[in-house]
């Protein structure tokens, strides 16, 4: 069985289980999200998704997790497509509609549970943790609905994938190439209310925005290609699901989805820090290696300007003489530049070398070029 890959207890096997497939899923639809810059838009499906599952446990009257996801799809869909209709017939803008979506489904949602928890009936307990999520109440039948969505949605995407990376990447040549343009935005849009929908009995509404665009600004810090993309995201919202439902277990009273929200945090922490391409750590660095060469190439150009007005390049200048022209750090870059044989030291005199000569006169030809 799917289930007993791991070794763990059966109720933590199935919210192990549930909670990587959410986690795959999601991260990789929502790359899509944030390449059209759509990030607002998963907040906006999981709030529009609560009123669709209120009611259709009114409709059936039954916690099926398939009549339930169903409820979130159509709510979450609808109220997508409502978003696009106001963006495309009004003067409101995207966030404007986002916001007014969001907030009148969710409060429609919250009338709807708040009816629902005065019913005489036993069956409506657990509907209200659709709001946080509470993963410990993942059953194996909403796991293997989870994968069946999950699996569908995967395979629209690998099947419309050249279409839907060129209409996130330029749209105007989609068109010019005679897609359906609306009709593929809708349909990726599509995807990723399946993605939201699918993870609302585990994260919740209030948090799933986050499983959708966390693995995705995560995964875009370290690649520049899509595909590398997409299955990066993929993996680290998995793998922050896992981490998420083990630090539950393991802590008693911590909640599973703010756990796994949490953990994915630092996932995004973690590469806005150190990835290699656009992260911070080396941006500081790079930073500090360019005023350093500045630094270095000021004291140089100074030397030089010096020594011409002596009629002699190599014209020895004393440390407060170039203090008086250039204070900031003249001692540092001096042993800097004496441990490139660009300058020499003859007692409390600094001159240029032939090769520090040739460095400084190329350095004021490109300094002069750029001013």
């Amino acid at each position: 069985m799917f289930l007993g890959l791991f070794s763990f207890d059966y109720t933590l096997q199935i919210v192990l289980a549930g909670s990587a497939l959410i986690g795959f899923v999601a991260g990789s639809l929502g790359c899509f999200a944030v390449l059209r810059r759509q990030s607002l838009l998963g907040d906006a499906i999981s709030h529009a998704a609560l009123p669709g599952v209120a009611l259709a446990f009114l409709i059936t009257q039954t916690k099926s997790p398939l009549s339930l996801l169903l409820g979130a799809l159509i709510a979450g869909w609808i109220g997508t497509l409502l978003v696009m209709l106001i963006t495309k017939t009004t003067r409101l803008k995207e966030d404007a509609a986002l916001g007014i979506i969001l907030s009148v489904f969710f409060g429609f949602g919250i009338f709807l549970l708040t009816i629902i928890q005065k019913l005489p009936t036993a069956k409506k307990a657990g509907l209200d943790t659709f709001l946080f999520g509470n993963a410990s109440t993942l059953l194996e039948a909403d796991v293997y609905t989870m994968l069946a969505f999950g699996f569908i949605a995967l395979l629209c995407l690998s099947l419309f994938w050249k279409e839907f990376k060129i209409i996130s990447f330029d749209l105007g040549f989609a068109k010019s190439l005679g897609f359906p343009v609306k009709l593929l935005e809708v349909f990726l849009v599509t995807l990723l209310v399946v993605a939201i929908a699918i993870g609302l009995q585990t994260v919740g509404v209030v948090l799933m925005s986050a499983l959708v665009i966390g693995p995705a600004v995560s995964a875009r810090q370290w690649t520049d290609h899509l595909g590398k993309m997409v299955l990066l995201a993929g993996s680290i919202g998995s793998i922050s699901g896992i981490l998420g439902v083990l630090s539950s277990s393991a802590i008693p009273g911590l909640p599973t989805g703010p756990a796994i929200v949490v953990i994915m945090g630092f996932f995004v922490a973690a590469s806005l820090v150190f990835s290699p391409h656009r992260g911070l750590l080396k941006d500081w660095m790079q930073a500090r290696t360019n005023k350093k060469k500045i630094r270095i190439a000021s004291v140089l150009l100074t030397l030089l300007r010096l020594s011409e007005s002596h009629k002699n390049p190599f014209y020895p200048h004393t440390l407060a003489s170039l203090r008086a022209v250039d204070a900031t750090g003249v001692e540092k870059s001096l042993e800097q530049l004496s441990e490139l044989h660009f300058v020499e030291q003859q007692g409390d005199l600094w001159n240029l070398t032939e090769l520090g000569l040739k460095e400084a006169r190329l350095l004021e030809q490109e300094w002069g070029a750029v001013e």
